[in-house]
């Protein structure tokens, strides 16, 4: 990492649709959850969204930054254990200089 890179923590959760919800619903109603959490953690200072609602390798992908490695894989940890989230969850560790995403270390969380 440059001295100029910020440290990221790229979420991926798999695009794993729910088949019990009603014609004309979102297939993904766990999106609405995730970003209203990463919402609220932006609003009370603890991390800053880069970036969020990437779709990748079939993940939807939210990238967070504004505080240490620990703080912000335990963010990871806890998007995890959100209601509704699948199962798969993993964070990639790297920094603001990275080419694209999913270049870093791989953390499975769930």
């Amino acid at each position: 990492m440059s001295e100029s890179a910020t440290l990221v923590v790229e979420v991926h959760v798999p695009l794993t649709a729910d088949t019990e919800v009603a014609e004309g619903e979102s297939r993904f109603p766990w999106i609405e959850t995730l970003v209203e959490f990463t919402s609220e953690l932006e609003e009370g200072g603890e991390i800053f969204v880069v970036e969020e609602g990437d779709v990748f390798n079939d993940a939807y992908v939210i990238v967070i930054t504004g505080a240490d490695e620990a703080t912000l894989t335990g963010v990871a940890n806890r998007v995890a254990n959100l209601p509704g989230i699948p199962t798969g969850v993993f964070a990639v560790i790297t920094d603001s200089d990275a080419d694209e995403l999913g270049q870093g270390t791989t953390i499975e969380i769930s």
